[in-house]
C-alpha cells in the first residue's frame, strides 16, 4: 500500500493527536460503559479521518503512455474581425478558434504548446509548455483589441515574432530529435494599406501544421469591444450608418500558407477540422512504455466517516427531541 497525504504527515499527526488524546482520556474516565463505547466510537472517527487524509492507495496496473517530441506554435488573430458573427449560427469566429485549438491539443498529446496573438502588435502570450490546460485557459480568456484603440492591422504582423519563437525553440533543442509545427488561425482581412508581411523566414523551422481561415464571403457584423466589465451591450461597429461587415480574405491566407509550406483550410462550424499527423520522427512511445497507476482507497474510509457522523447526528437529534419533551412535560405540570 502507498500513501499520498494531503498535508505533511507530521502536521496530520499534530492535528489528529489532540483529538485522540481527548477521546482516550474520556474513555478512561467515563462513568458508564455506554459513555465509554460512545467515546470509543469518536476515537475511531478521528482515526478514520487521519487515514482518509493519508490517501491510501494500492498499485493498479500499468498504462502505456505516448510522448510527442513536438513543439506546436499557435498564432491567433485577435483583431476586431475575429468576433465577426458568421461562425455557425451567427456566433463569433472566436468560438470556432477556441474549438479548433482544443482539437489541436487533443490531436497531439504530450506536445509542447506556445501561443502568439496579434492585432495592432504581436504578443507571445504563452511560452512553450506541456501544460495544455494553461494553453486552453489563455484561449478561453482571449478578447479582441479594444475597438476605440484600433488603428488597423496587418495579418502578417506576427511574422517576425513567429520566426523568432520557432528559431529559439530550434536552437534550444539543437541536436535533439524534436520537430516544430505551426498553426495560424485568422480571417486574412488586411485593414492597413501595406502589403502582407512574408512568413517565408519561418519556413525552415516548420515541419508541419495548417493555416486555418475563419469567416465568410458575405461577412459578419462585429460587436464593439469596450474593455469594460459593466455588462452593457456596446452594440456593433458601424460604417456609414450601417453595421460594418468583416469578410474573409482567403487569398491572403493562402499566401501565408504558401510562405510557410503549409496547407490552407477554410473552417466552418459544420465541418470537422482536418489535422496533419505529427512528424514521424517526433512521435514515439516512451522508453519505459508505461506508467504505474494506483487505485485510490480513501473513499472507503470516507464512507465509514460519513456513517459515524450520521450516527452522531441521529444521536444529537434524539437528545434534542427528549429535551424538548421534558421541557413540555415540566411546562404542563406547572
Amino acid at each position: 500500500m502507498i500513501f499520498h497525504p494531503v498535508l505533511n504527515v507530521f502536521v496530520l499527526i499534530v492535528l489528529v493527536g489532540g483529538g485522540v488524546f481527548v477521546a482516550v482520556r474520556n474513555i478512561v474516565t467515563a462513568p458508564t460503559a455506554a459513555r465509554r463505547w460512545l467515546w470509543a466510537e469518536r476515537t475511531l472517527l478521528v482515526l478514520l479521518c487521519f487515514v482518509m487524509l493519508l490517501r491510501p492507495a494500492v498499485p493498479g496496473g500499468q498504462t502505456q503512455t505516448l510522448t510527442t517530441n513536438t513543439d506546436i506554435l499557435i498564432a491567433v488573430d485577435t483583431t476586431a474581425s475575429i468576433v465577426a458573427e458568421d461562425w455557425g449560427d451567427a456566433q463569433p469566429r472566436l468560438e470556432g478558434v477556441r474549438q479548433d485549438v482544443q482539437s489541436i491539443v487533443d490531436a497531439y498529446p504530450g506536445a509542447r504548446f506556445a501561443l502568439i496573438t496579434f492585432d495592432a502588435e504581436p504578443v507571445l502570450r504563452l511560452p512553450f509548455t506541456t501544460d495544455a490546460n494553461a494553453l486552453m485557459s489563455s484561449i478561453d480568456v482571449l478578447r479582441p483589441e479594444v475597438t476605440g484603440q484600433s488603428r488597423g492591422s496587418s495579418v502578417g504582423i506576427a511574422a517576425q515574432l513567429v520566426q523568432q519563437t520557432l528559431r529559439s525553440a530550434a536552437e534550444a533543442e539543437s541536436g535533439r530529435d524534436r520537430s516544430r509545427m505551426l498553426f495560424y488561425l485568422g480571417d486574412g482581412e488586411q485593414t492597413v494599406s501595406q502589403s502582407v508581411e512574408s512568413f517565408s523566414g519561418a519556413k525552415k523551422y516548420v515541419d508541419g501544421g495548417r493555416v486555418l481561415g475563419y469567416g465568410t464571403a458575405e461577412g459578419g457584423p462585429m460587436k464593439i469591444t469596450s474593455g469594460r466589465a459593466d455588462g452593457e451591450d456596446p452594440g456593433y461597429i458601424e460604417y456609414q450608418g450601417a453595421n460594418a461587415m468583416s469578410v474573409i480574405d482567403e487569398a491572403n491566407l493562402q499566401q501565408i500558407g504558401s510562405d510557410l509550406g503549409l496547407e490552407y483550410e477554410h473552417r466552418t462550424a459544420d465541418t470537422a477540422i482536418t489535422l496533419p499527423d505529427a512528424p514521424q520522427s517526433s512521435t514515439n512511445y516512451s522508453e519505459a512504455g508505461s506508467t504505474g497507476n494506483v487505485t485510490e482507497l480513501f473513499w472507503v474510509f470516507a464512507l465509514a466517516v460519513v456513517a459515524l457522523l450520521a450516527f452522531e447526528l441521529a444521536r444529537a437529534a434524539l437528545l434534542v427531541t427528549r429535551m424538548r419533551g421534558l421541557r413540555a412535560t415540566k411546562a404542563g405540570a406547572s
